[in-house]
């Protein structure tokens, strides 16, 4: 049988559960992304959850699939859900961060203090992460009320612990001693994600109980 002849594979696209016919033109993943992408922007929302095959797709850090796919389906968000997203977002970024982390620990452990020092600063530059986030959300999303510090008031804080934590682990490194490091990791970095992950949880709950209004009661 000429190549030719053979079938053409089915390609299911679905937005928001809603099956999509696509143009004749849009059959690679580039274009199928665009396209919904569009569509989410003519009914004024944004995508914010994708998957090829049944796989999770980041849309932050995007990456071509390696192998051929049938099945594309993505999840839109209005413009009001987009705070509580981005806190979603920056909460997925800390337990990544603090998994890497945890490895990192074991390893330390396991190596030269040259090469322990270099994984320590590997995954020092992903400690961020989350609050580049954060950055992306508005000043006035929740005010002080109740007693609760804003959220500049909380980006300012732990941009300004974190510095000092990386500070205090990067004056451990000058050790010869590994367990020197993964003590520094265990007692200053671990508890700074722990606290971070915590108030991120709180606002969390908070926006996405007020994601109709304008500010938390």
């Amino acid at each position: 049988m000429d190549s030719t002849d053979l079938p053409t594979p089915v390609l299911e696209v679905k937005l928001d559960g809603v099956p999509i016919d696509l143009p004749s033109e849009r059959h690679s993943f580039v274009a199928i992304r665009s396209y919904l992408e569009r569509l989410a922007l003519e009914q004024q929302r944004m995508l914010c959850w994708l998957t090829v095959d049944g796989q999770q797709f980041n849309l932050a850090q995007p990456r071509m699939p390696l192998e051929p796919f049938s099945r594309v389906e993505a999840e839109t968000m209005s413009l009001r859900e987009v705070p509580a997203q981005l806190i979603r977002g920056a909460l997925h970024q800390t337990a990544a961060v603090h998994a890497r982390l945890q490895t990192t620990v074991e390893l330390v452990m396991i190596n030269d203090p040259a090469f322990a020092r270099e994984l320590w600063w590997n995954v020092s530059v992903a400690l961020k992460e989350p609050l580049l986030t954060l950055s992306l959300l508005p000043d006035n999303i929740c005010g002080p009320e109740n007693g609760r510090a804003s959220l500049a008031q909380l980006r300012k804080w732990q941009i300004q612990q974190l510095g000092a934590v990386i500070r205090e682990v990067d004056d451990a490194c000058d050790s010869e001693d590994a367990a020197v490091l993964a003590e520094a990791l265990e007692k200053r970095v671990m508890p700074w994600l722990d606290k971070l992950q915590k108030s991120l949880e709180l606002w969390s709950e908070a926006v996405s109980a007020n994601v109709s209004t304008a500010s938390c009661p």
